[in-house]
């Protein structure tokens, strides 16, 4: 009898998760509803991370991704007035060259698929790789890692002055 692993049915899971949320943000007609499909797809390709034993990157997609420039979005969305208004006159210009291109590239990727010389190789244990960046962050490249710190603080610094309110004089 032959032992059933769940890998294949959670990777399966998150790529389809991830395929229907890039659908859905390529097809929303709503905006709004398209950035909370982006998300989907930005949660569903870290889970992917998180499968290929890649725990830092998915960390920092989540954090950085879903995390900020979502997040951002989605603020954007909501400050801009009146941006669900907005009508495309003519919606359907464009989907045959688009659904011409997208039948020759799907082409393309089987034929290099079906073609390609698969070297198979044993799969060494998963590790975690947060440890040994952590290790090479605060050892062998310190100083980057501090100039880089130094960077984001004088951004943030800026971004505070340039969006704070001036209090005029009125004397």
């Amino acid at each position: 009898m032959t032992e059933f692993s769940m890998f294949p049915v959670v990777f399966y899971l998150l790529a389809t998760i991830t395929v229907v949320s890039a659908i859905g943000v390529a097809l929303s007609a709503n905006i709004f509803y398209s950035a909370i499909a982006l998300m989907g797809t930005l949660v569903g390709a870290a889970g992917l991370y998180v499968m290929l034993a890649a725990d830092f990157v998915a960390v920092v997609q989540i954090f950085v991704y879903v995390g900020g420039i979502l997040v951002l979005t989605l603020f954007a969305i909501n400050l801009t007035s009146r941006i669900g208004d907005v009508s495309v006159s003519n919606r359907a210009m464009g989907r045959f060259p688009a659904f011409l291109v997208l039948a020759i590239a799907c082409g393309a990727m089987v034929r290099a698929v079906q073609t390609a010389n698969w070297n198979l190789v044993d799969v060494p244990e998963p590790t975690s790789t947060i440890e040994t960046l952590g290790n090479g962050f605060l050892t062998e490249y310190i100083l980057p890692f501090e100039l880089a710190s130094l960077v984001l603080l004088s951004a943030l610094v800026g971004a505070v002055v340039l969006s704070r309110k001036e209090l005029k004089d009125e004397a």
